[in-house]
């Protein structure tokens, strides 16, 4: 394992938006106050790891530039932006309240069998997960034997845990990654470890057994 990487990725702080609007990749979106103090909440656990981690990696967009931020100062990190990082492109969707795209006939093809979905003028599933897990070996093998942290969004992370547990997109929406949550992969050896999923509490115990 001495040449696997360790990714932490966190899930950016809660907006004004989160549970109400599909976002997507739209400009202008900030951390609410309690998503400033998730973050601040975060950076805390992350700096209690036995090892630090050795780089910082956002998506380009400002509420995971955000939530990098104090992350960014508890660890003397600067944050790297990488476009590999960033929300599934919803397409027409993006901005939809939730509560409306609930009504659509899609709606159940999202939730039940995402591998055959695409975003009307967007991405599917499928280039999505195939998209983050991509970038997530990339970022392996520029950092072996060392760990890093990744802040995203839900659906990419979600999709690269599960992908990394050999579980089938079609039912990748079984899995919760919360705001602020921090999930840990293995990247590096012979088959991907997943390490902890939707963790909001202590990660001093953490560790590939």
């Amino acid at each position: 394992m001495s040449a696997a990487t360790t990714i932490f990725l966190v899930r950016h702080g809660v907006t004004a938006t989160t549970g109400k609007v599909l976002p997507g990749r739209a400009a202008g979106l900030h951390l609410s106050e309690r998503g400033h103090a998730q973050a601040r909440g975060a950076a805390e656990r992350l700096g209690e790891l036995s090892t630090a981690p050795s780089a910082l990696y956002a998506s380009p967009l400002e509420r995971t530039r955000e939530t990098a931020a104090p992350i960014s100062r508890a660890l003397s990190l600067r944050v790297q932006r990488h476009r590999g990082l960033l929300e599934c492109d919803f397409g027409d969707w993006t901005g939809a309240s939730l509560a409306s795209l609930r009504r659509r006939s899609e709606w159940k093809q999202v939730q039940n069998s995402p591998s055959s979905f695409r975003f009307p003028g967007g991405e599917s599933f499928t280039e999505m997960q195939l998209r983050i897990w991509n970038t997530l070996e990339e970022l392996a093998a520029a950092h072996r034997g060392q760990s890093i942290v990744v802040v995203s969004h839900a659906d990419p992370i979600k999709s690269a845990v599960t992908y990394a547990q050999g579980v089938p997109l079609d039912l990748f929406q079984r899995t919760v990654i919360s705001t602020c949550s921090i999930s840990a992969l293995v990247l590096g050896g012979p088959t991907p470890l997943v390490l902890s999923v939707n963790n909001t509490g202590s990660l001093k115990e953490l560790q590939a057994s």
